[in-house]
């Protein structure tokens, strides 16, 4: 049985934490990914909860996304920050959402969270430019559910 560890190779690890450095580059946005194995409780609450767990609403400009899979239960959900969901169209969290759904039913669970990834970098880089005095507030690693967030 896969564990939420060991759901993605190192591999695959490492081309997300890219994709979230790229779709970082150009923006004061910051982006986690959390992977856990099991979700007892709404997914939204779960990955409100760990939103807060993991500071993401410390951004200086409440920039924060989080995408979050509980990977035996199949479910997932991305949640932006104040800052963010201001600013960015109606419907534009339900996009990446369908979008990633279409990539998870196919097993291209990599592939569609690098694209939800850069389509969230992309909206960040446009509504919160990257600043000369921009620092990365947020470590870009993938978090478990193993460890304290």
């Amino acid at each position: 049985m896969s564990t939420a560890r060991n759901f993605f190779t190192e591999q695959e690890k490492q081309r997300l934490k890219s994709a979230i450095k790229e779709a970082e580059n150009n923006t004061s946005g910051e982006i986690r990914v959390h992977i856990e194995q099991k979700c007892g409780e709404d997914v939204l609450d779960r990955a409100a909860f760990l939103f807060g767990q993991l500071k993401m609403h410390e951004t200086k400009l409440r920039n924060g996304v989080l995408f979050y899979l509980a990977i035996s239960d199949h479910k997932f959900a991305i949640l932006g920050d104040l800052g963010i969901n201001n600013k960015v169209p109606e419907g534009f969290w339900d996009e990446i959402k369908d979008d990633l759904l279409e990539n998870f039913k196919a097993g291209a669970f990599t592939e569609g969270l690098e694209k939800g990834i850069i389509k969230a970098g992309n909206q960040l880089k446009s509504h919160f430019p990257l600043a000369d005095d921009d620092e990365n507030e947020l470590d870009d690693d993938i978090t478990f559910d193993d460890e304290k967030a």
